[in-house]
């Protein structure tokens, strides 16, 4: 008996040796694309977005809602390998952020500077950056409508739309930086307004199936509802991949901050609808659209899927041990889809960037099966995560 348990504590612990391993190597690859990519471009007052067809750059001034997003997978570089360069490099590219806390024509300043400044806060906390950050969090705030109960997302309308109070469920995301800023400064007006938000968004945003529109335009005069649809999915009344991930880890950061069983049951629901939705490829890597995805025949969003898997990572600890298994299992499967030469670019190659095969907006044909910026910060997000969950 003794000699059997000492066999099984053995196969466990290989397996945690290996997993270990693939994670260090994974590492290792992803210091390689991004130290390729440093060396060859040095403007860091444009951040890299994505990649043209020809091997170059896409680049974006600070104002872009991905702006924020290289300086922060520098600071998980950082963290994850202990080089300082990496530090370095990150404060270097982090700087050129700095003015877009007063942005108030942007909903996005959540991804823009909680993904820097935040990870640079929690990493090397600075008064400057506590600072930067909580201006960032008023800012945002001032597109707040008490009447609506949200964060107004865009302040135009889609071709051919008459939109008035347009909300996107990636606004979601942004809450973050709010409830950071609630526990910052202790003043409530940021915990309101995050939590208004996310409650609002849970009453309207969402179908009887679990998924979730992209857009839902409010009348900002009484609250009510305009309009429900898409601007970036196959249609109005699809789910949209990405979308579908933003709500999924939204809720689940929502949940850590306010305990809310309500949240952590919303995001139960997206990720049931994500993992077990009839189109979804064995890989759990979903097409940029899981209705359009049915025909098999379109292209898949790798940065759906890094979302998703990051966000699963945290998901999983909130359960049981026994419930948590099932979306652990999930998680690593997409993990290691992920972490594959089917997704993960051969070094040297896809500009430096880690993952291939993203979708922006396919609808208007616009960053099409690329690399894209917030799927390699979500992906090392992962990783972090899933190394952490097997140092225990």
């Amino acid at each position: 008996m003794k000699k059997a348990l000492f066999f099984v504590f053995c196969l466990v612990a290989a397996h945690a040796f290996a997993q270990k391993s693939v994670s260090s190597d994974l590492l290792e690859r992803m210091a390689v694309q991004y130290n390729g990519m440093l060396k060859l471009h040095k403007d860091s007052t444009h951040f890299p977005r994505s990649c043209k067809p020809n091997g170059s750059l896409i680049w974006v001034k600070s104002d872009d809602w991905t702006s924020g997003f290289f300086s922060g997978t520098l600071w998980y570089l950082a963290e994850l390998t202990q080089n300082v360069q990496f530090q370095q490099e990150a404060k270097r590219w982090m700087a050129g952020l700095e003015m877009e806390k007063y942005n108030r024509y942007t909903h996005d300043l959540g991804f823009m500077m909680y993904c820097s400044y935040g990870n640079a806060q929690r990493l090397a906390p600075d008064e400057s950056y506590k600072r930067i950050l909580m201006q960032s969090a008023v800012s945002l705030c001032r597109r707040y409508n008490p009447t609506v109960g949200l964060i107004r997302s865009w302040d135009f309308s889609a071709k051919g739309k008459d939109w008035k109070f347009p909300v996107i469920i990636d606004n979601m995301m942004n809450l973050e930086m709010l409830m950071w800023a609630f526990r910052e400064s202790k003043d409530s007006s940021f915990y309101k307004i995050a939590v208004t938000h996310a409650n609002t968004t849970l009453k309207y945003h969402f179908r009887t199936d679990n998924s979730s529109f992209h857009v839902v335009d409010y009348d900002p005069e009484n609250g009510q509802v305009r309009w429900k649809g898409t601007h970036q999915g196959f249609g109005d009344q699809s789910a949209w991949a990405r979308g579908q991930a933003w709500g999924f880890y939204g809720y689940t950061v929502m949940y850590r901050e306010t305990k809310n069983p309500a949240y952590l049951q919303q995001a139960k629901k997206i990720a049931d609808f994500m993992l077990n939705h009839k189109s979804i490829p064995k890989d759990l890597v979903p097409y940029w659209d899981y209705d359009a995805g049915i025909n098999k025949t379109e292209p898949r969003d790798a940065s759906a899927a890094a979302v998703l898997c990051s966000g699963l990572y945290e998901f999983a600890g909130y359960l049981s041990e026994k419930e948590g298994k099932s979306y652990l299992k999930a998680a690593d499967k997409i993990f290691t889809s992920l972490s594959s030469p089917a997704y993960f670019a051969e070094e040297g190659k896809n500009c430096g960037f880690f993952l291939l095969h993203s979708v922006g907006n396919k609808p208007s044909n616009s960053e099409v099966d690329v690399p894209l910026a917030y799927a390699d910060y979500y992906f090392i997000e992962a990783l972090k995560r899933r190394m952490n969950l097997l140092k225990k």
